[in-house]
């Protein structure tokens, strides 16, 4: 797997550009979605795992394709995998080193690949706010369905009133040492214990609640603040609040999709809000003031004499708050001159007399 052919992004990409690759790539594989695909999903996520890691990114970029195992590169000049010149036979299982099933696999536990399936899976949801509400910031409430750790047991997944059993292999830490012993020579490196998966311990008995995961399927209200000045279509992630890990593993994050429905009277234009006001002829003639719906409410505006229809004013400081910025854009007034369709007898008279003295 090539990360960032995987995410689509140019080697030298940035870290935003590399977080809005993969935002993009997992809402439109995400598998609760409808044309969803759960097996491109783990590739994104895996490609994220190693890209958003300066130190993983490093190593892919020092390694190729064999860093974690990746698919690809063996065989031939230039790659690990059955390289030519090196003699392989002495690297066995044997003698107190354990191995995986091949040559990349050693740099995949030299780095500390960690099996991601007990972490809990991301939940993404689409929230709609008004324009108001973007322009003001908004905290909305979200039901959402998720696993949750258990309370009964606290995650543990043991009955609280069971003994509990502390692992042989690694004497309760949750991790062991494993020693590669590789071409470029040997590497020590501390894994999850296999027999305990990390928990260092087990239960006599399994909690009755969660039947010994550490997880329940349950009704959860969430509580979550969108921030002012957020554009339609941006992504929200809460780190943490997605479904919960098994055995007490880390939980997922929440990715909230934020649309903001249109609003008749103003249309965003950056951190700019536009909108139109009708004059009259002689408002355009002769100057005035009017007032001008903005999203702080209503404010005078002047129109100056011979104001042309088409014409933009601004009125500073009344448009969206900038996003993570101090400050806020300008509202733009586009003055629209109305001219007549019907004109009683004396309008007309009054025209024309214009018209003979020039106007």
């Amino acid at each position: 797997m090539n990360p960032y052919e995987v995410l689509g992004v140019s080697k030298d990409a940035s870290e935003d550009e590399i977080k809005k690759a993969f935002r993009k790539a997992a809402h439109k594989y995400h598998p609760d979605k409808d044309g969803g695909d759960e097996a491109k999903f783990k590739e994104i996520n895996e490609a994220y795992q190693i890209l958003s890691n300066k130190e993983k990114r490093a190593q892919y970029d020092q390694f190729g394709q064999n860093f974690g195992g990746a698919s690809g590169g063996s065989g031939g000049s230039g790659g690990f995998g059955g390289a030519q010149g090196f003699d392989f036979s002495q690297f066995t299982q044997g003698g107190g080193f354990e191995f995986g099933g091949g040559f990349s696999d050693i740099f995949s536990d030299f780095y500390g690949k960690k099996n991601a399936s007990s972490r809990g899976r991301d939940i993404q949801v689409s929230v709609q706010i008004t324009f108001l509400e973007m322009i003001k910031g908004v905290t909305k409430k979200i039901d959402l369905y998720k696993s949750v750790k258990c309370e009964t047991c606290s995650g543990t997944g043991g009955d609280k009133n069971s003994k509990e059993i502390i692992c042989e292999k690694c004497k309760g830490s949750g991790s062991v040492q494993k020693v590669m012993r590789t071409m470029l020579g040997n590497f020590a490196q501390t894994v999850t214990c296999s027999d305990c998966e990390g928990k260092g311990k087990s239960y006599e008995k399994l909690c009755s609640d969660c039947n010994g995961k550490g997880r329940v399927d349950k009704d959860v209200i969430e509580s979550i603040d969108i921030p002012a000045g957020i554009s339609n279509g941006q992504t929200i992630v809460v780190n943490g609040r997605g479904e919960a890990g098994e055995n007490g593993a880390d939980a997922g994050d929440l990715l909230i999709i934020v649309e903001v429905a249109n609003d008749s009277r103003f249309i965003r234009d950056g951190d700019n809000i536009n909108s139109e006001i009708h004059i009259s002829i002689s408002q355009a003639i002769l100057g005035d003031k009017v007032d001008v719906e903005t999203v702080e409410g209503n404010v005078v505006m002047k129109i100056p004499s011979s104001t042309q229809s088409g014409e933009i004013f601004r009125i500073r400081n009344k448009g969206v708050p900038r996003l993570q910025r101090m400050g806020r854009g300008d509202h733009m007034v586009k003055v629209i001159v109305d001219i007549p369709t019907k004109l009683n007898r004396k309008q007309k008279k009054l025209i024309e007399e214009l018209s003979e003295n020039g106007l």
